[in-house]
């Protein structure tokens, strides 16, 4: 089943220079970024996105650390398309604490904040992107990130062989 799936490079990742090495990871598994821009997000963006759902789930010091963080500097926001996107990306991205993250995964590799630091310094837990967890989340944030004009459909040389 081909999905779109939406894909944040956060803060970390861009200021850590890791912005080629985490697109690549995509791109080698034979997903297809059809949007890419860098912006920095407004709060109310970043509002929609970290719903109150992220407050009720874990906290509102824990939603306030991820939208201070999401707003302190440039983002890469990206809806990546192709088969099974959604669970593919999830397992290139790799667990949500990076400690937890096995290696081969972006943030088993890249990442090296645990949950505890940042809990213990109420920072949000800079894990370098922000990756749709199931296909209702990646249409609701595709359409904040993107407007329909901005998502481009093109076929790549390897899809006659795959698909």
């Amino acid at each position: 089943m081909i999905q779109k799936t939406l894909v944040l490079i956060k803060p970390d990742g861009i200021q850590r220079g890791l912005i080629g090495e985490i697109i690549k990871r995509f791109e080698q598994k034979g997903l297809k970024i059809v949007g890419m821009k860098m912006l920095k997000s407004e709060k109310k963006l970043a509002e929609e996105h970290y719903s109150e759902e992220i407050a009720k789930k874990h906290g509102e010091p824990v939603r306030k650390a991820l939208l201070d963080f999401i707003i302190s500097a440039p983002i890469i926001a990206m809806c990546i398309e192709g088969s099974s996107a959604i669970s593919s990306v999830r397992k290139i991205v790799g667990n949500t604490y990076p400690g937890d993250a096995d290696i081969g995964t972006i943030r088993g590799d890249y990442a090296h904040a645990s949950k505890a630091y940042a809990k213990s310094n109420a920072k949000a837990l800079p894990n370098l992107v922000h990756a749709s967890e199931n296909e209702q989340d990646a249409k609701r944030e595709i359409a904040l990130w993107f407007a329909s004009n901005e998502i481009n459909s093109y076929k790549l040389s390897h899809e006659d062989f795959i698909f």
